[in-house]
C-alpha cells in the first residue's frame, strides 16, 4: 500500500507517457502474434504447391506483409523501450531530488535517532534499484502480458486441441512459478536492508578509523563486518537463486510443450483434422506462450527489488517533517541581542525532561557563560536556542519576540555558531570561509584569518585562498577550528554561540583563540558553552547548570566567593593541572 501511494503521489505525471508506452508496447506485441498466422498459410501453400504448382505471388504478398509486420514491431518496441527509460529515469530523479529537500526539511530529532548510512544507503542503493529495476521490467512486464493472452486467443481461435494441450503443458509451471516469487519476496526486501547495515558499518569504520586502530580493535571490526557481510549475502543468495530457478523451470517447460504439441499435432494431421502449417504455427506460438511466462517471471523478480526498495525510499519520504512555519511571519531588524528563556522546559521524550524550568535573562552585548558536568543539559539549551529543537513549554524570546513566532531560518540568521567539531567542505579555503554569504570581499577574509592568526599558514598552502580543502592537505584539529572562527568572524552575526570552541586545541592556540573571540564577542550576545573555566572568567554572567535546572548564577569572584559547585569544579580543575 505504501508503495502504492508514493507511486499515485510521485509519479502521476509520468502516467500519460506510461499508458502510450504500454499501447505501443501492446500493440507491438499483437503485431508479432499475427506472424504465425501468415506462417502457417506460408506453409499450406507450398505444401499444396509439391503436388501442383506453388502459388509465388501469394508467397511473396505474404512475405512483404511478415517483413512489414516485424518492422512495425521493432519500431513499437523501440518507441517503447526508449519512453520507459525516458520516464523511470526522470522518476529516479524526481525521487532523489525529494530526499534531497526531505532531508532538509526533517527536525534534528530525526538524524539523532537513525543511522546516517541508513539515510545514505537510500539516496544510493535504493533509488539505483528502483531506477535499473523498475526500467527492466515494466515494459517487458506489458509485452509479456500482451503476448502471453494474444497467443491464447490464437492458439485456441487455431484449434482448440492444440490450445488446450499448449496451455495445460505449460500451467504447472506457472505455478510453480507463482510459488517461488511469493517466496523470495521477503529475501529482496532483506537484500535492501542488510546492504543498508552493510553501509553504515563501513561508513561508521571509515570515519573512526583511527580509533579502531588505536584500540587495536582490526579483527573485531573485521569480524563483524564479515558477519554483516555473510547476511547480506546469505539473503541475495537465497533471493537470487529463488528467482534464478524460475527462468531454467520456464524452458524446461517450453521444451515440453514443444513435445506435446508435436505428438498430439502429429496425431490430427494423421486424422486430417488440420494441416501441417497449423503444426507450424503453433511451435511459435508455444514459444510466443512460453516467453511471455519467463519474461514475466523475470520482470516480477526485478519488480521485488523495486518494491523492496521503494519501501525504504517511501518510508523516509513519509517521516514527519519540521512543522510548517507559514504562519510564523515576525522578522526582526536592526537586533539588538536582548534574549530571554522563561521557564522553559524539554524532554527529547515526553517522560524525561532534560531541561526544567530554565529562566534567563541576556542583555545585549553581554557575555553569557553556561557550565556544567557531561550531560546536564547546556548544549540542548542552545539546540533550543536555535530552534533545532521546540520547547516542551515556556518561551525563548530575542529582543521580546518569541522565536516560535519567526522562522527557523530568521531564528538561526541572528546567530553565529562555532561548535566543537569543525566542519569543512570539500572545496576551497575561501569558500569554506565565505560559506552561503554574498558579496563578500578579500579585505573581509583575509581580516578574518589575520585575526585568527591563519593568515600566514593559508598563503603557504599551494594555491593560497583557492586551495581545495582534501585529503590532500593536511589540517591540524586547530587549524580547522580557527578557520570555522574566521567563517563567523566574516558572517557576523548579531548574536554568537560558541559550543566547546576551544575544546580541542592546545592552550597556547587557545590563547591565540581567546584573544580572536573577544574581538568576535564584542559588542555581541555571546553565549559560551565551555568545560575549561579559565576561559570564561571575564564572563558578564556565568549560569551553573545540573540536570537540566539552574543552580548557581553570577560573576566569577560571585560564584568563587559562594563556594559552592561552580567553585569546586574551577578548584578541581586548577587542581588536577
Amino acid at each position: 500500500m505504501k508503495v502504492i501511494n508514493g507511486i499515485k503521489k510521485y509519479g502521476s505525471e509520468y502516467l500519460v507517457p506510461l499508458i502510450i508506452a504500454i499501447v505501443f508496447a501492446m500493440a507491438g506485441s499483437i503485431l508479432t502474434i499475427i506472424g504465425p498466422d501468415q506462417l502457417s498459410k506460408i506453409t499450406d501453400l507450398i505444401t499444396k504447391g509439391l503436388v501442383g504448382n506453388i502459388n509465388l505471388t501469394k508467397v511473396m504478398h505474404i512475405v512483404v506483409m511478415l517483413a512489414l509486420i516485424y518492422v512495425a514491431a521493432a519500431i513499437l518496441s523501440y518507441g517503447q523501450g526508449f519512453i520507459m527509460a525516458t520516464i523511470t529515469q526522470k522518476f529516479t530523479q524526481k525521487l532523489r531530488t525529494k530526499i534531497t529537500e526531505k532531508i532538509n526539511n526533517l527536525p534534528l530529532q530525526y538524524f539523532d535517532t537513525h543511522n546516517e548510512g541508513d539515510t545514505l544507503s537510500r539516496v544510493t542503493n535504493d533509488l539505483d534499484t528502483v531506477g535499473q529495476s523498475l526500467n527492466q521490467s515494466l515494459g517487458i512486464l506489458v509485452s509479456a502480458v500482451t503476448l502471453l493472452i494474444g497467443s491464447i486467443v490464437m492458439m485456441f481461435t487455431t484449434n482448440a486441441t492444440l490450445g488446450l494441450t499448449a496451455v495445460l503443458s505449460v500451467l504447472l509451471g506457472f505455478v510453480l512459478t507463482l510459488v517461488l516469487i511469493t517466496r523470495s519476496q521477503k529475501y529482496f526486501y532483506n537484500q535492501q536492508n542488510k546492504l543498508a547495515d552493510v553501509s553504515s558499518y563501513l561508513e561508521e569504520i571509515y570515519t573512526g578509523h583511527a580509533v579502531v586502530k588505536t584500540y587495536n580493535y582490526t579483527n573485531q571490526a573485521k569480524a563483524e563486518f564479515n558477519q554483516l557481510n555473510d547476511d547480506l549475502q546469505d539473503n541475495v543468495w537465497k533471493s537470487q537463486f529463488l528467482s534464478g530457478i524460475m527462468q531454467p523451470l520456464m524452458n524446461f517447460i517450453g521444451n515440453f510443450g514443444y513435445v506435446m504439441v508435436s505428438v498430439v499435432g502429429a496425431i490430427l494431421v494423421l486424422n486430417g483434422h488440420i494441416t501441417i502449417g497449423v503444426i507450424v504455427a503453433f511451435m511459435i506460438y508455444v514459444r510466443l506462450f512460453t516467453q511471455p511466462l519467463s519474461q514475466i517471471t523475470q520482470a516480477f523478480s526485478s519488480l521485488q527489488s523495486a518494491q523492496a526498495a521503494m519501501n525504504r525510499v517511501f518510508g523516509f519520504l513519509n517521516e514527519t517533517e519540521v512543522v510548517d512555519e507559514d504562519n510564523e511571519k515576525q522578522a526582526l531588524s536592526g537586533t539588538k541581542g536582548n534574549v530571554e528563556f522563561d521557564d522553559v522546559e524539554f524532554g527529547y521524550l515526553p517522560d524525561q525532561k532534560i531541561i526544567k524550568d530554565f529562566s534567563l535573562q541576556a542583555k545585549a552585548g553581554q557575555k553569557i557563560a553556561i557550565v556544567g558536568p557531561t550531560g546536564s543539559g547546556k548544549t540542548t539549551t542552545v539546540n533550543l536556542l536555535m530552534r533545532f529543537y521546540d520547547m516542551n513549554s515556556g518561551k525563548i524570546k530575542i529582543d521580546g519576540v518569541d522565536i516560535t513566532k519567526m522562522k527557523r531560518s530568521e531564528v538561526r540568521k541572528q546567530f553565529d555558531m562555532v561548535l566543537q567539531d569543525a566542519w569543512l567542505f570539500e572545496d576551497t579555503v575561501r569558500n569554506n570561509l565565505v560559506y552561503n554569504q554574498t558579496g563578500v570581499t578579500d579585505e573581509q577574509i583575509k581580516a578574518a584569518t589575520k585575526a585568527v592568526g591563519l593568515d600566514h599558514f593559508i598563503e603557504t598552502l599551494p594555491n593560497g585562498y583557492d586551495t581545495v580543502l582534501n585529503d590532500a592537505v593536511s589540517l591540524s584539529v586547530g587549524q580547522k577550528q580557527l578557520l570555522t572562527i574566521a567563517r563567523a568572524l566574516i558572517r557576523n552575526a548579531p548574536m554568537l554561540i560558541l559550543d566547546e570552541a576551544t575544546s580541542s586545541v592546545d592552550t597556547r592556540t587557545e590563547e591565540q583563540i581567546q584573544q580572536a573571540m573577544d574581538i568576535l564577542m564584542k559588542n555581541r550576545t555571546s553565549f559560551v558553552i565551555a568545560h575549561r573555566l579559565s576561559t570564561i572568567k571575564n564572563a558578564d554572567l556565568i549560569v551553573v547548570v545540573k540536570d537540566g535546572e539552574i543552580i548557581e548564577r553570577g560573576t566569577h569572584e560571585e560564584l568563587m566567593s559562594e563556594k559552592g559547585f561552580y567553585a569546586n569544579m574551577y578548584n578541581s580543575q586548577f587542581t588536577k593541572e
